[in-house]
């Protein structure tokens, strides 16, 4: 009798998973997931979607891994294994492209499931498990994004208020932490007039750069080489005035080398000065909110902002953190307890939880 095994086969490699990808091989869909450096989109290997370039394709054994990487699952694929009814996902869609059109306008909840086609709060628990946030949260983002654009693009702060759909400039002013992270005329001169402050020492992880504002600590980062780590800082603040410091010079730097230096004393609380979307933000707060030793799966994130769907997305939240160790996204593991991947390294998260647990 024939044997069945040549019908599940085991990824060997990355050429065996390459030539599946390339053949659209459904036996290996489960196995591993490819992820398009070029889209952001990671996808099964029977996805039905134009081949990649073999250069720009990343294989991950798990979809978790993908996410925690900072890329997106594949709409037509599904390759996290999340399922929707097809008529949810036609009113979600019609939805978000009535948000898109309307951004600068006030939607109510009702109206916007009218205009679906489905009752408000089905789409409302619908739309944010297939978009991560809620309509609200959502048209908040739009309105932000119309707002940055308008600034950039030259509008006076009081002009790029009313494209956006903010009802007076005031209340923009008086949100301008949270939504650029500095004053609206400082935004619209591409961060000019800001003052950073940063130094790259020597830690136990690596080369540790701690940028700083008036305001926080705005950058953490970790890495092999001063110049690449400069060269990231400088290009999220392409206008801002940055100044190197000696690590010495300022008690915030001091206090996030001495946090990862020695992760089991108590320390003074470090201001942060971080600006993402409401999802981002809310990810954030839950992590900071994980005591040391202990760690949480993404699921029990989701759970503990309120969205228990929302783990993929949770993923891409903490994969998005550009605070390490002071937010502590490597408190964060896979529901089976593994690891599971690190924006700066999966050994340096091992040896961060290590010591923690010490």
């Amino acid at each position: 009798m024939a044997t069945m095994a040549a019908e599940t086969p085991t990824r060997a490699n990355e050429s065996d998973a390459w030539r599946a990808v390339e053949q659209r091989d459904a036996r290996y869909d489960g196995r591993f997931v490819y992820a398009v450096r070029s889209t952001r989109v990671y996808c099964r290997p029977s996805c039905p979607s134009r081949r990649p370039l073999r250069a720009n394709v990343v294989i991950f054994d798990e979809p978790d891994q993908a996410e925690h990487a900072g890329f997106r699952a594949c709409l037509r694929c599904r390759p996290s294994g999340e399922r929707v009814e097809p008529a949810g996902e036609r009113a979600v869609g019609r939805a978000r492209a009535y948000l898109d059109a309307h951004a600068g306008e006030p939607v109510s909840l009702r109206a916007l499931a009218t205009h679906a086609g489905m009752s408000a709060h089905h789409l409302q628990r619908s739309f944010t498990r297939l978009v991560g946030v809620s309509p609200k949260e959502y048209q908040d983002a739009l309105r932000v994004s119309a707002f940055k654009s308008r600034l950039r693009a030259g509008d006076t702060v009081s002009r790029a208020t009313y494209e956006a759909g903010y009802g007076s400039s005031s209340r923009v002013y008086e949100r301008s932490d949270e939504l650029l992270g500095m004053t609206p005329a400082a935004y619209r001169r591409g961060g000019a007039g800001m003052r950073i402050t940063y130094a790259i020492v020597d830690s136990t992880l690596g080369r540790l750069l701690v940028g700083t504002t008036d305001r926080g600590v705005c950058a953490v980062a970790i890495g092999r080489s001063d110049a690449t780590l400069e060269r990231e800082l400088r290009a999220d603040f392409p206008s801002a005035e940055i100044a190197r410091a000696n690590a010495r010079s300022h008690e915030w730097i001091r206090a996030v080398v001495d946090r990862i230096r020695n992760p089991q004393r108590s320390m003074p609380e470090i201001p942060l000065d971080v600006n993402g979307t409401a999802f981002q933000r809310r990810v954030w707060k839950a992590l900071l909110e994980i005591p040391r030793g202990e760690t949480r799966s993404y699921r029990e994130v989701a759970v503990s902002i309120g969205q228990p769907s929302a783990s993929r997305a949770v993923a891409r939240a903490c994969a998005t953190n550009h605070i390490a160790v002071v937010i502590p996204c490597h408190r964060v593991v896979r529901g089976d307890g593994d690891v599971s991947g690190y924006r700066w390294g999966v050994e340096r998260k091992r040896a961060l939880l290590d010591r923690e647990a010490e």
